[in-house]
């Protein structure tokens, strides 16, 4: 972790308003508790209102923290569950973010919302039993997508049929406990949808592209919408790719 990272997650969990001891930071952040005592001393000179000393624990003073952050219940409700949902079914970096979201907010908020964050009994347990490659594959695969670059894997259909693919990855979609990836596919010349969790052997191409009409995201879409029930290739993008 860069140094710059670890000196704002420390400023995160100061912000809680609990008194947290070097010891307890060191535990959170996997460093020895030297590094604590010297990273709160620099955050302490640059102006950091942290108050308490070594041996009894140190907090953020309130009154010079950011000011309150406000939601409705029914808002603090959405935030929480979307969180939830991402840390149970997201990828491998999706996880860390929403936790660290989760912890950013719970800091701001006022202490009457901050309380009701445990009543919220809305949850997504599912995720727990995704495989953790399946996770690192959603961050490679959303990677390619933005970074518009090839990828070749081998595909297993829902029948047994294999095949090696090489596709334009377009973006990702979550289909009641299944993670597919819409592409361009160059072996059928048309539009297919992967179940990542079929793929195998998934590589990154330095190739890269730039989607040309009737290629697209927007394409795709158009592609699978119920009025266009009748075009080529249609049915795979719902039910898988062939």
């Amino acid at each position: 972790m860069r140094r710059a990272d670890r000196l704002f997650r420390i400023v995160q969990f100061l912000r809680l308003g609990r008194l947290l001891t070097a010891q307890k930071l060191a535990e959170k952040l996997e460093v020895s508790q030297r590094t604590i005592y010297r990273d709160i001393q620099d955050l302490q000179l640059s102006g950091m209102p942290i108050e308490g000393e070594a041996g009894v624990g140190y907090t953020l003073r309130r009154d010079h923290d950011l000011p309150p952050l406000m939601f409705t219940r029914s808002e603090l409700t959405a935030l929480v569950l979307g969180m939830r949902l991402v840390s149970a079914w997201g990828g491998a970096e999706n996880v860390i973010a929403a936790n660290q979201a989760l912890q950013r907010i719970e800091a701001v908020l006022p202490a009457e919302l901050r309380n009701d964050l445990d009543s919220i009994l809305l949850f997504a347990p599912g995720g727990l039993h995704m495989a953790q490659h399946l996770r690192e594959r959603i961050d490679i695969l959303h990677a390619a997508c933005i970074a518009k670059r090839a990828i070749e894997f081998g595909y297993a259909r829902e029948d047994g049929e294999r095949s090696n693919r090489a596709v334009l990855p377009l973006a990702l979609a979550f289909w009641s406990g299944v993670w597919t990836l819409a592409s361009w596919c160059e072996l059928r010349n048309d539009f297919r949808a992967f179940r990542i969790d079929r793929m195998e052997d998934v590589l990154v191409l330095e190739r890269t592209f730039v989607p040309r009409k009737g290629q697209t995201l927007e394409d795709f879409i158009r592609a699978a919408t119920p009025e266009n029930e009748r075009l080529p290739g249609r049915q795979s993008l719902v039910t898988g790719a062939n």
